[in-house]
């Protein structure tokens, strides 16, 4: 069998198995190529042949190339990933990353908006149309609940209670959570829904609750290209991510006095040392307004 074959294999049981985003596959698929690459240049004729030093080598290229930590230890979890796979299938005996250690991150705290900087986010959108009403209800339910963006494109109609403000969310690996809404967002999707979203679906079949100009579901892509246009609108805020929403609701509920058990579970986290990584975000947003406050600090 081909290393493509059973590439192939691999990318097949993680959709269907372990229910893997797209984005995951994606990111799998570039780095098992990589690999692949790799291993052809070596005269390496497959997985099985792949040995310690093997990789070690590998590791060795990358780094000539200058590839960041991050992006490093994403790889080596994709791999790691594979292998497993392939001993699961009894196509390989051991694995060569057993013994290989993933690199140590640099501290990187994630980055959030200030409440004023949001709410001027918020109403960048504009409602005189049809998709200005959806951005506007995309981006107060992303604030609202702190899902992630590949949850919120998955949302259908039947995902949300308005009348009693909470959303049926999947998660990662399939897990659904029920999450509050507040009465911004319910309102806000409650105007898409009657009055925008029947202008932009085309078929009445259509079940996703966010969807394009054409009538399909958005996509993760659709909803980062259109948070950039509204970004450049708004003074003070550069280099926002989706994923920025998710750390702004994380860290405004906690410097509101939230817990961090309950914004665990809000947010969908397994371990609660995920979370964890907020209070440092709240400590050092104290310290600042301390050091700009206080006349001796």
């Amino acid at each position: 069998m081909t290393m493509e074959r059973w590439v192939e294999g691999f990318l097949r049981y993680m959709e269907a198995e372990k229910n893997a985003s797209e984005h995951t596959l994606n990111h799998y698929s570039k780095d098992l190529d990589q690999f692949s690459q790799f291993l052809h240049e070596q005269g390496i004729d497959g997985p099985a042949s792949v040995s310690y030093l093997n990789v070690r080598m590998f590791l060795a290229k990358l780094n000539e190339r200058e590839y960041a930590k991050r992006s490093v230890s994403r790889k080596l979890s994709a791999l790691r990933t594979f292998y497993t796979y392939l001993l699961r299938e009894g196509l390989v005996e051991t694995s060569p990353f057993s013994y290989i250690r993933t690199p140590k991150q640099d501290k990187k705290l994630p980055q959030f908006l200030y409440v004023e900087q949001m709410e001027a986010l918020l109403h960048t959108p504009d409602p005189a149309t049809p998709t200005g009403l959806r951005d506007r209800a995309i981006m107060e339910l992303l604030y609202a609940s702190g899902i992630r963006v590949s949850e919120l494109v998955r949302l259908d109609l039947a995902s949300i209670d308005l009348n009693n403000g909470i959303a049926l969310v999947f998660g990662k690996g399939s897990k659904e959570r029920y999450v509050p809404i507040g009465e911004p967002a319910v309102h806000a999707i409650r105007v898409y829904i009657e009055q925008a979203r029947s202008i932009l679906v085309k078929e009445d079949e259509e079940t996703a609750l966010f969807v394009n100009y054409t009538g399909g579901r958005l996509t993760d892509r659709s909803i980062r290209r259109m948070l950039d246009k509204y970004i450049t609108q708004v003074a003070g805020v550069q280099h926002v991510s989706p994923h920025t929403f998710r750390h702004s609701f994380a860290t405004h509920m906690l410097e509101a006095g939230a817990d961090l058990r309950t914004v665990q579970e809000l947010l969908g986290h397994v371990n609660l040392s995920t979370t964890q990584i907020y209070t440092h975000v709240t400590k050092d947003h104290l310290q600042s307004i301390y050091n700009r406050a206080h006349p001796r600090a």
